[in-house]
């Protein structure tokens, strides 16, 4: 089975720098910015714009973010635009792209980065907003090299990085500005999985089949959006209120069509099958 074709035609959204395709329960969002990937303000409008339309969209239980082509993923932000406007708008533009990447994360829904080409600055602080990253094998290099421009990682990079591999560890990776493979991403945590393919359109493959088993029938997805909330805001909670978090959630799941069939299920020894509400 194709799930590539299985998706509706590509949709370029407003400013032309994602494109949308949906189907089988996942929204694909590509960033088509030749010929890095680079990210600018009108990248963040369209990538705004797609996470609420997913968000909205009952038939979308997992987004899954991508870079157009072979080579990148996203190269961070555009430099030659941040050298020509203004420190006022520079600021704007660090604003926005923080409220998109937290419109990312609360959202009740999976989202999976799948990193093919490389993925440096403001690229991987995307793909840290991610719930899971996925990288094709061999396919390019990580990291956060802001201070060789004499600035800092601004789109979340230096809060997301630390809560991921620790603060001793997260200073050293920006201080440096290191760029490192998969490999060694993959044992920082910071890639939950490399994916070996011959090419970006098989990784691909690969990345909507492993967010396809994330949706019903064969998973309560409604569940895993909720699990994705309860980690993503109880942790920056003190612990009994991350407590309460998650017993609300877990209350609202429980008054859930898809809880009473996976008990049901469960009892009778059956497989469960599941609605996604």
């Amino acid at each position: 089975m194709s799930f590539l074709n299985e998706l509706s035609e590509a949709e370029p959204l407003a400013n032309g720098k994602v494109a949308w395709r949906s189907g089988g329960g996942v929204a694909l969002l590509t960033l088509t910015n030749a010929p890095a990937n680079g990210y600018s303000y009108e990248m963040m409008r369209d990538l705004d714009e797609a996470i609420l339309r997913a968000r909205f969209d009952s038939d979308v239980q997992v987004i899954v973010i991508a870079g157009e082509g072979e080579k990148f993923f996203c190269a961070g932000a555009d430099i030659s635009m941040l050298h020509e406007v203004t420190p006022e708008f520079k600021y704007a533009f660090c604003l926005h792209a923080n409220e998109t990447l937290l419109r990312l994360e609360h959202t009740p829904k999976l989202v999976i980065g799948a990193l093919g080409g490389h993925c440096v600055g403001g690229g991987l602080e995307v793909a840290l907003a991610a719930d899971l990253r996925y990288a094709r094998a061999g396919s390019g290099r990580c990291g956060l090299p802001e201070v060789s421009l004499g600035v800092l990682p601004g789109t979340g990079g230096t809060q997301r990085l630390a809560r991921l591999v620790g603060k001793p560890k997260s200073i050293e990776l920006m201080a440096s500005g290191e760029l490192f493979d998969y490999a060694e991403a993959e044992r920082l945590g910071l890639v939950n999985k490399q994916i070996e393919a011959s090419s970006e359109t098989e990784f691909l493959e690969e990345v909507l089949r492993l967010a396809n088993s994330y949706c019903t029938p064969q998973r309560a997805a409604m569940s895993v959006g909720h699990i994705k909330r309860a980690v993503q805001t109880g942790l920056e909670l003190p612990m009994e209120s991350g407590l309460a978090l998650e017993r609300e959630l877990q209350a609202k799941l429980f008054q859930s069509a898809d809880a009473r069939e996976g008990i049901a299920a469960f009892t009778e020894k059956r497989t469960a099958k599941f609605e996604g509400r």
